[in-house]
């Protein structure tokens, strides 16, 4: 499914290197909001420079990929790295430079803490040991991988540690991001909504990839219906009317080429999927990633577009 997510963190794995600790300063009270638009961004690949993707295009917040399992329950970047080091480093210019930071639980590859941890409690326990480390507002939940999306089990041992984690730090947001069909959740993201109301997870945001759905096609019109397909979900599980619905949905897209052969996400798609998002205000407006917005192959998006496009799209996002 997502192989260059999948390919990204196995490279991470095999040349991960070790790191030295540093103080991390807090997140500042005025700093922007982390869940609504905060591209995506790690550390093994690409363009890995917050800073410079902060001076080129003023976006404010970054979604940083990918917390995973250490082999057990203990939480590390990309399974490997503590959570002191280089990260908590990058973390501290983002927030110099004025912005934040919302970390994500999972991905394709690696890992996973919801299958490793083997209660909910010690699963709320792992979150808790990154919320504390960085201070933060805000983490996303990345259930993509079948170990932790097609297994009931472990669907509810994360939304009860969700519910854990809520209680505990009653101002953190909850984003959880799943994959989806041009329609909406399938069955297994559909079953995921619904035992979150009846766990009582209270999760703030669900965003879905509207990507790698087949070889082609409109990326904008896939996008916008895949969305509408999440905020009637929502309508009925949780009896929202479509604007309440409409502000707990979110997205994250993926610029030029994805996984899939002959399916492309252009720059004027982007923007068609902006003004989608500000019109229906959205919670959550992103993309995967900030290291692949450049032009060309290799390690850049496979299309031609200028230099941080769409970051820019991403930083002029205000809900």
């Amino acid at each position: 499914m997502k192989t260059l997510r999948r390919l990204a963190t196995l490279a991470a794995a095999a040349g991960a290197a070790a790191v030295t600790a540093v103080g991390l300063a807090p997140a500042a009270s005025a700093a922007p909001d982390p869940v609504l638009a905060s591209p995506y961004l790690y550390q093994w690949g690409g363009q890995t420079s917050a800073s410079a993707a902060m001076s080129a295009t003023d976006v404010k917040a970054f979604t940083l990929a990918f917390m995973l399992s250490d082999g057990g329950c203990t939480p590390k970047w990309d399974g490997t790295r503590a959570l002191t080091g280089s990260d908590a480093t990058m973390i501290n210019q983002i927030r110099s430079a004025g912005g934040d930071v919302i970390p994500s639980f999972g991905g394709w590859s690696g890992t996973k803490l919801g299958a490793k941890c083997t209660s909910a409690s010690a699963l709320a326990g792992a979150y808790q040991k990154v919320i504390d480390a960085y201070q933060l507002k805000a983490i996303d939940l990345d259930i993509e991988n079948t170990d932790e999306f097609e297994n009931a089990a472990v669907q509810d041992r994360i939304l009860n540690a969700v519910k854990l984690t809520k209680q505990k730090n009653p101002g953190l947001r909850v984003v959880i991001t799943i994959g989806t069909e041009t329609t909406g959740p399938n069955t297994w993201g559909k079953r995921l909504i619904n035992q979150a109301k009846a766990i009582g997870a209270n999760v703030d945001v669900w965003s879905v990839m509207p990507f790698d759905f087949s070889n082609g096609g409109d990326m904008a019109a896939h996008t916008k219906s895949a969305v509408d397909g999440l905020k009637n979900q929502l309508k009925t599980t949780f009896g929202w009317n479509d604007d309440v619905a409409y502000r707990h949905s979110g997205l994250s897209s993926m610029n030029g080429k994805t996984d899939n052969a002959g399916e492309t996400v252009t720059v004027a798609n982007f923007k068609a999927i902006r003004d989608y998002a500000a019109g229906h205000h959205l919670a959550r407006f992103t993309f995967w990633a900030t290291n692949r917005d450049c032009s060309g192959g290799g390690e850049c998006s496979g299309i031609s577009q200028g230099k941080y496009d769409f970051t820019k799209i991403v930083a002029g996002y205000t809900g």
